[in-house]
């Protein structure tokens, strides 16, 4: 079978793990390129990722001029792919892409349109106030969705490029989350979610998201759910 795989890794200031990380993305059998979005990163990740791409030709480094926020590093990673299948990549350690294998075979077989993967099918290190919250979320998604979903905010989530490409984007943060389940659960898609393994990063380790952005993906909810 041809590599049909693309994985977009949106990255900020991530120098320390992107060498790692792109290691074990390459790693994978079903990919066909990796296109890392630097987000106007200000610390070494830059001269990392030439000299990376130097090397490895299916990696494609596309450079915003400043830092937009992870939903419009996405959405130009989603304009650049040219595989079958697309998936988001964080640039930390934190998700494990030899997981994402087995999501592909969910779609392949044609079980679903969507794959999930889901850090609460299974034990995953998290503390109990990030689960909580994320459960919260993914509580109010499931119903303004009518889905049922265990992880919505999950960074696997599994799209056919030609559905990934039309979807009518506008978070620029991590409001993508909520707001590309919304758009998936509109136009009637089937989804799945399977397992996966996760190591959650502190913030003392450069952990990004906080409280703020959970009441951005509450108020991106609610809008998609009531405006569309």
């Amino acid at each position: 079978m041809q590599p049909d795989l693309s994985v977009i890794m949106p990255v900020f200031n991530e120098a320390s793990t992107i060498e790692a990380i792109l290691n074990r993305v390459l790693a994978m059998p079903s990919l066909r390129e990796v296109v890392v979005v630097d987000d106007g990163s200000t610390d070494h990740t830059r001269e990392k990722l030439d000299l990376l791409a130097g090397r490895t030709p299916i990696i494609k480094v596309v450079r915003q001029s400043r830092n937009q926020g992870k939903g419009a590093a996405i959405r130009e990673g989603f304009k650049r792919a040219t595989g079958t299948f697309i998936v988001v990549q964080d640039a930390d350690l934190e998700y494990d892409p030899a997981d994402i294998e087995a999501l592909l075979e969910v779609l392949r077989a044609g079980r679903a349109d969507v794959v999930y993967g889901s850090r609460y099918l299974t034990r995953s290190r998290a503390e109990w106030w990030h689960t909580l919250g994320n459960r919260s979320l993914t509580w109010l998604s499931n119903l303004l969705t009518a889905r049922h979903l265990t992880d919505m905010v999950t960074c696997y989530k599994l799209i056919p490029a030609r559905i990934a490409r039309v979807l009518p984007l506008r978070s620029d943060g991590f409001s993508f989350e909520p707001e590309v389940t919304a758009l998936l659960a509109r136009r009637g898609l089937r989804f799945a979610e399977r397992p996966i393994s996760y190591e959650r990063r502190g913030y003392a380790e450069g952990k990004k998201i906080g409280w703020k952005d959970a009441v951005r993906a509450v108020a991106v909810m609610l809008d998609r759910a009531i405006f569309r």
